[in-house]
């Protein structure tokens, strides 16, 4: 598969088979994601895989958790300006739309975000930590790292949706995957084969127009 194939393909999948993915294959996928760039060499991502049993016990924990959390940090601000604002709420919409679930339905909407803590079914997933110490240079590696991981799981025939959403069970996570105290969850990622019958993955977010944010000076 060519590169730009794996980046026009690749998408955020919110609905999964329960195929299996190897823990042999996921350590193929992170090997070779990890020639990411990285500023320094500094290499900064820590990764928890959560896959077969292990995939279990962890949804078993998260619904026996009753401990109130504090997100790890703000997953976009409070004022969010424009044009991203817009950016934003279209996607949503999209998504609701093609589910059939109305602005008014809340609880249809509160229920498909909760199933991000499901990992929309996935069978294989991963915690991306990171060390408090490092910076914003530190925390663009890690979007180099994971992104690579994508197209990467696309050459293969996996699907995949990174999840930031998981920031907000930060103290739950962090317990069962026994992680550092220095260390800061970034994000989750599903990993796995998507239900090509799910009206959901026929979603595709839509980008702006090139001069909307490019100059050539």
């Amino acid at each position: 598969m060519k590169v730009s194939d794996a980046v026009d393909q690749r998408s955020s999948i919110r609905s999964f088979l329960n195929t299996p993915v190897s823990n042999d294959l996921m350590a193929k996928l992170l090997s070779k994601a990890s020639r990411a760039a990285s500023g320094g060499n500094l290499q900064p991502w820590k990764i928890f895989v959560i896959n077969n049993s292990t995939m279990k016990d962890f949804l078993l924990f998260q619904e026996k958790w009753d401990k109130p959390e504090e997100p790890a940090y703000e997953i976009y601000p409070q004022k969010l300006k424009e044009p991203y604002r817009t950016s934003r709420y279209e996607l949503g919409e999209q998504m609701y739309e093609l589910l059939g679930i109305s602005r008014e339905d809340k609880d249809g909407r509160i229920a498909q975000v909760m199933k991000n803590f499901k990992f929309f079914g996935a069978p294989c997933a991963f915690f991306c930590f990171v060390d408090r110490q490092m910076g914003p240079p530190q925390w663009s590696d890690l979007g180099m790292f994971l992104q690579t991981f994508m197209l990467l799981a696309k050459e293969f025939g996996l699907d995949t949706c990174a999840q930031e959403a998981w920031s907000i069970k930060h103290d739950s996570v962090s317990e069962f995957v026994k992680a550092d105290p220095e260390d800061i969850l970034f994000c989750g990622m599903c990993v796995g084969y998507k239900d090509h019958n799910d009206p959901i993955n026929s979603l595709k977010s839509e980008r702006r127009p090139l001069d909307d944010w490019a100059k050539f000076l």
